[in-house]
């Protein structure tokens, strides 16, 4: 032990506080090591410094590959069709809980005009395509003062095409049918 840790551990047997004994650890220090008394004869290559293969590949074709251009064309348009499809669907949808069509069913339902034509239960015709919810065709512009719809209805009697066109003159003026 160093004279250094002799004294800490005197100190901590003397004050009855465990510690732990300090050691000086010896450190070394390497001498640079000289330069080689010989160096070694430059070398000089002939060929590039590329590797070389370890076997010869076999000259052959390679083989034809499938054009991927009529899966694009393919997977393409039916991205397109799908976005077209989700966009008529939402503007249907939308048309379809619009306050215009509402107001046009309830007076539909409570005229006493179409009851002897179309019979008591007077909806909306559903549609296969839409799982069962109408088809309105036309647009309903309300901030420019157009709405122009058509759609079909079914009674318990018969059916028809309600077409329904609506047109304000001058802004702040009521609807005219």
């Amino acid at each position: 032990m160093t004279s250094v840790a002799r004294r800490l551990s005197a100190l901590s047997s003397r004050s009855n506080i465990r510690t732990p004994l300090l050691r000086a650890k010896r450190t070394y220090t390497e001498l640079p090591r000289p330069p080689p008394k010989d160096q070694p004869a430059p070398e000089t290559f002939a060929l590039p410094s590329k590797p070389r293969q370890y076997y010869t590949r076999p000259q052959r074709d390679l083989p034809q590959t499938k054009s991927k251009w009529p899966l694009a064309i393919v997977l393409g348009t039916l991205g397109i069709g799908s976005w077209a499809a989700f966009i008529a669907y939402a503007a249907n949808q939308e048309k379809l809980s619009s306050s215009v069509v509402r107001q046009l069913m309830e007076t539909i339902r409570t005229s006493s005009e179409l009851r002897p034509v179309l019979g008591e239960a007077i909806r909306f015709e559903p549609v296969w395509w839409l799982n069962g919810d109408p088809w309105i065709s036309g647009a309903i512009y309300l901030m420019q003062g157009n709405v122009d719809l058509s759609f079909r209805l079914k009674g318990h009697l018969q059916s028809g095409t309600l077409y329904f066109t609506s047109i304000r003159k001058a802004k702040g003026e009521q609807f005219t049918p």
